[in-house]
């Protein structure tokens, strides 16, 4: 198994290495707030995304030009 140049005994140390730093009880606590991190992280970009697509909505409303059934 190969992710990113990284073999399986080398995932076995960096999971041994993160149990005895952060112990059993903190890393679930670790990876709620990193999945809230992310959650957050994309609602931020479609938020920008949604943002941007009703200013080029707008901006292609006001470019049309008006003809004299637009103003009844």
């Amino acid at each position: 198994m190969l992710i990113g140049g990284l073999g399986t005994p080398e995932l076995i140390i960096i999971l041994i290495v993160v149990l005895l730093l952060f112990g059993g009880k903190k890393i679930p606590e670790l990876m709620k707030a990193m999945g809230q991190g992310v959650k957050s992280f994309k609602d931020g970009v479609n938020g920008i995304g949604d943002a941007v697509d009703k200013s080029v909505n707008a901006d292609d409303k006001s470019d049309k030009p008006t003809t004299d059934t637009d103003k009844h």
